[in-house]
């Protein structure tokens, strides 16, 4: 990346909160990745709109992330614009049953405080590991339920603007959004909700304990590697192919869950991508199955 336009952007950024060469391991859950040129914490949807406008005038790539789950980032790093949306773009509002929340809060923390405000809807959400703009970036789901079934609207940034439009249902699909970076950049959404029927912190509490079971939660992670291929499940199939405990450098296939890979220490970008290959190649020739990575891929070797 041209270090003129770099330099450029940062002075053109100044006033926001920019920082140079941020290690993308502090970024991500996986804890891994190389340092990015340019990283800029958004305060607030024109800060949003403002830093990818620029970038995007310079000819800078840049990429929108929330608390880093569901993603690599590469040894080498990004050579381009990080825009994180966290928690100063988290607010929450409430209107009838309709929830309103900004793109950065994370779902586990919007589950829990609808359930403080007297409504259900979205306990299979809790604990997931991920913010609500990447939920409705990707149609998150889990034990049942997925955005599908509660997203109503969205505010989001299209072509420099910013628009607000109602969901629609035949738009979202597995792992399926229209709500994507960079043609989208989610600011919040408003989620259709119902009163609680009493038993809402229980099934919470319920899913919460089988992912603790289950899920190697303790290690760093970026969750669920593999898409759910047609009428099979992907950790039942590596498991079946003998792949628990796999290493490869410091990453891992866990032995709790076959659907992830772990950092156990020290892992590298490069050993989590040449252990994906390895599985994908093992559960194929045992099951004639082409497992397809889920978690997104970014930045240079």
């Amino acid at each position: 990346m041209c270090r003129v336009r770099m330099r450029a952007l940062f002075e053109e950024l100044a006033r926001l909160d920019i920082r140079r060469d941020v290690p993308m391991r502090e970024l991500t859950t996986f804890r891994l990745g190389g340092p990015a040129d340019l990283v800029v914490f958004a305060r607030g949807g024109e800060e949003v709109r403002l830093a990818a406008g620029a970038a995007e005038a310079r000819g800078v790539p840049f990429y929108v992330i929330g608390n880093g789950s569901n993603l690599i980032v590469r040894d080498g790093g990004i050579r381009g614009l990080v825009i994180v949306i966290g928690a100063e773009m988290a607010e929450i509002s409430l209107e009838g049953t309709a929830l309103t929340a900004g793109a950065g809060i994370p779902l586990t923390e919007l589950a829990w405080e609808a359930v403080r405000r007297g409504l259900m809807g979205m306990e299979w959400a809790c604990g997931i590991p991920g913010t609500l703009g990447g939920a409705c970036a990707m149609n998150a789901g889990a034990y049942g339920g997925e955005m599908k079934q509660i997203l109503r609207s969205v505010r989001y940034i299209e072509r420099g603007e910013i628009s607000e439009t109602p969901a629609r249902k035949e738009e979202l699909g597995y792992r399926v959004s229209p709500y994507c970076a960079p043609g989208r950049i989610v600011l919040s959404a408003t989620l259709a909700l119902s009163p609680d029927d009493g038993g809402a912190a229980d099934r919470q509490k319920d899913y919460l304990a089988r992912r603790a079971a289950k899920q190697p939660l303790e290690l760093p992670s970026a969750g669920s590697v593999f898409k759910r291929p047609p009428g099979r499940f992907a950790g039942a199939l590596i498991e079946g192919a003998g792949l628990k405990g796999t290493r490869v450098g410091g990453a891992e296939v866990s032995e709790k869950h076959a659907g992830f890979i772990v950092n156990r220490g020290g892992a590298t970008a490069g050993d989590v991508l040449r252990l994906i290959e390895f599985i994908q190649e093992r559960v194929l020739a045992a099951y004639g199955v082409e497992l397809q990575c889920e978690q997104k891929i970014i930045g240079v070797d």
